[in-house]
């Protein structure tokens, strides 16, 4: 999540926590947005985290060819919020009969309804596009 604009810039959804499932959100963000050197990148504290794979990630070059800092930060409360919309919004009004129906209706909240359509009250009731729109 882009913490001023609230986008969803990287995730990815598998069966497992492995640090491969948060390299690749990771990966999907850093292709997104090229940050510069001066990346601040927030994470959880879950194992998958603190494992060599995931901190190798943060210390490699990004897309731009340069490189980006990766700090934990204790307060998650905006990618808290993300989880109780997703949860109350979507989750828990369907039923999923395969993991793959869960990507789709998934992916759909959060390219399509979460990204260009919600508003969001930190940012002015409006979407987050909509946001960095009028950013530029």
């Amino acid at each position: 999540m882009d913490l001023c604009s609230r986008r969803i810039i990287g995730w990815s959804m598998a069966g497992h926590l492995r640090a491969d499932l948060v390299c690749e959100a990771l990966n999907m963000a850093l292709a997104a947005r090229r940050p510069g050197a001066d990346l601040l990148h927030h994470s959880d504290r879950g194992v998958q985290y603190a494992c060599r794979e995931y901190r190798g990630a943060c210390s490699r070059p990004a897309a731009s060819r340069e490189h980006e800092r990766c700090r934990r930060l204790l307060r998650q409360r905006p990618t808290e919020s993300l989880w109780g919309k997703l949860k109350t919004e979507l989750v828990y009004l369907e039923h999923f009969a395969t993991r793959e129906q869960a990507r789709a209706a998934i992916f759909e909240y959060i390219e399509t309804f979460y990204n260009r359509v919600r508003l969001h009250s930190s940012l002015g009731y409006v979407s987050p596009e909509r946001f960095e729109a009028g950013l530029t």
